[in-house]
């Protein structure tokens, strides 16, 4: 019996497998990003970033992160006797979580910051964005709208002066209470409804006049909304019809008592809360507003200009989520390849192992070097004229191209880790986590076809194609094939008219920028295999297709160092 126990014992004896990767400071071990943020900002004082990577990058953080995704939000409708109060309860992790990213001034600190660091403080926070992402991205909904609305809400001066100081507050207060009480907003935002989708020029959600007080003019509006993310935040700017056509609204979610100091619900109605393929911890639901009260935000019929500028700040987000994203699946492919044994040696010393890995390291690096530089843009684009060109340019470029990479990059990365990159369970199953994430960032906020015509609106700017050129002159003469293409991307920016080609152009810009920004922070080797792979057609349909004379090495230390 003993000599029995000890076999059976022995075949469950665990080897061979990789150790969970925590623990990990996110930000001195991504040696791309720091030559993103150095190239950008050269003057920044790194020390935050530093410590929001040694603190996301930790196992009690992953903790949470699998704790907010496995408990999803749960929505209560109404109290034990009856009376609605469209409630929707969170994980304590949920809290936890956006509790460090409101701390680390994820959300709106950029618009109020006045010291050293204000002028490159959209750098800053994108490349903390990113770090975040890496560990949970789902509680990141609401601070990237916090973050997109803010400017938005400065068209009503009267909102703007009493909500301004909560919404840049570092000091998150979970509470669903009167604005005036809590220690720090959020906000959300409430656009789309089922009719139109990005169409939003379709929506049917009615506003009527009613009257006007400290806040300026006050409406009454009856409605829906049928994506309507994080519905917990403390207010929304929605659109809805009024007289003057579609217009922005300021929505809040509790309203004051006049003369009491205490707040009522407001009128909006939770219906459900969307089953979604991932981004399980935030909530997304469906509402109804039934005589909501909102106050307008700039003209009546204003209301597309204000979408585009907030949804200007939300695409941002969107390339930077998936470039961390991008990021968080290298690491962990990386970290299980030096690990596990196949075939008599390390598979990361396979060489078609390496080839694959090192290019995904290569398209993470592009998509990181794309995304700080459209942020890098929104730090001088007041002030530059050319900075301005390139926000307005890069914004649906970047979105699109960085975000179409996401979801084959994801599955690439799953099947290093083979049969372990699929379980949800452990550490190993966030792989299985970020495939699900991926195609959320193409999606929100315009799709692939409404990033196209948008880069067209674009394009039609006088000087856009001079911007371009301008852009990318620094790296001509480094590499023919980016030669051509800078060569004739401006003539084709000029001539472009046709929305049937216009997907190909955003590809092509944004493999040129990439391209012309690898020249400037990366070896000349990455630079060399991205030219020649991208650009130069010396790649296959598939990641693992580099050519043999790649230097894989230098991409895979860059990546992550041993």
């Amino acid at each position: 019996m003993t000599s029995l126990s000890a076999t059976v014992s022995a075949t469950h004896t665990v080897f061979n497998q990789s150790a969970q990767l925590a623990d990990l400071n996110l930000f001195t071990s991504n040696r791309p990003l720091q030559d993103a943020v150095a190239l950008h900002a050269p003057a920044l004082d790194r020390s935050a970033l530093t410590a929001l990577g040694a603190e996301i990058g930790s196992a009690a953080m992953q903790e949470h992160a699998r704790l907010a995704n496995t408990h999803k939000p749960q929505l209560h409708t109404h109290d034990r006797v009856g009376r609605r109060t469209d409630a929707v309860e969170f994980h304590p992790s949920y809290h936890a979580l956006i509790g460090v990213a409101l701390r680390h001034g994820l959300h709106a600190t950029p618009w109020s910051r006045t010291d050293a660091g204000a002028a490159h403080a959209h750098v800053e926070r994108a490349a903390g964005f990113m770090l975040f992402t890496e560990t949970e991205p789902s509680v990141l909904c609401p601070v990237s709208m916090s973050y997109a609305v803010t400017p938005a809400l400065r068209g009503n001066p009267a909102v703007w002066a009493d909500w301004s100081a909560g919404l840049a507050s570092t000091r998150y207060d979970p509470r669903l209470a009167l604005f005036s009480q809590k220690s720090a907003l959020t906000m959300g935002m409430g656009m789309t409804e089922k009719q139109g989708g990005s169409d939003v020029r379709a929506n049917t959600t009615q506003a009527v006049a009613d009257g006007s007080d400290a806040w300026g003019a006050r409406y009454r509006l009856t409605g829906h909304k049928w994506f309507f993310s994080a519905p917990m935040c403390d207010a929304f700017l929605v659109l809805a019809q009024a007289p003057g056509g579609l217009t922005c609204f300021f929505l809040p979610r509790v309203l004051p008592v006049e003369g009491s100091g205490e707040g009522a619900l407001n009128a909006i109605r939770i219906q459900r809360l969307k089953d979604k393929l991932g981004n399980h911890a935030n909530a997304s639901s469906e509402v109804e507003f039934i005589d909501a009260l909102a106050w307008r935000v700039g003209e009546e019929g204003r209301g597309v200009a204000q979408i585009l500028e907030m949804g200007t700040m939300t695409r941002l987000d969107c390339a930077l989520g998936t470039s961390g994203l991008m990021r968080q699946a290298l690491s962990l492919a990386l970290h299980h390849t030096r690990q596990r044994m196949a075939f008599g040696k390390k598979l990361i010393g396979q060489p078609l192992m390496r080839n694959v890995l090192a290019d995904l390291a290569l398209e993470s690096e592009a998509a990181t070097a794309l995304s700080i530089r459209l942020a890098s843009a929104f730090d001088k684009k007041d002030t530059d004229p050319h900075e301005a060109v390139m926000a307005r340019l890069l914004t649906p470029v970047a979105k699109f191209w960085v975000c179409k990479r996401g979801s084959a990059f994801a599955q690439e990365a799953m099947e290093c880790l083979g049969g372990n990159g699929y379980v949800e369970e452990g550490g190993e199953g966030t792989m299985a986590r970020i495939y699900r994430e991926m195609p959320l960032n193409s999606i929100w906020e315009g799709a692939g076809n409404i990033m196209a015509l948008d880069l067209l609106r674009a394009v039609r700017r006088a000087d856009t194609a001079a911007a371009l050129a301008d852009e990318l002159a620094p790296a001509r003469g480094a590499h023919p094939a980016l030669d051509r293409m800078a060569s004739a991307l401006p003539l084709r920016v000029d001539a472009m008219t046709t929305e049937a080609e216009a997907r190909r152009l955003a590809q092509d810009v944004a493999l040129a920028v990439q391209a012309a920004l690898l020249h400037k922070s990366a070896p000349a080797s990455v630079f060399g295999a991205f030219c020649a792979s991208r650009l130069g057609g010396d790649w296959g349909y598939s990641f693992g297709t580099l050519g043999a004379g790649v230097d894989f090495d230098t991409l895979l230390d860059r990546a992550l160092p041993a």
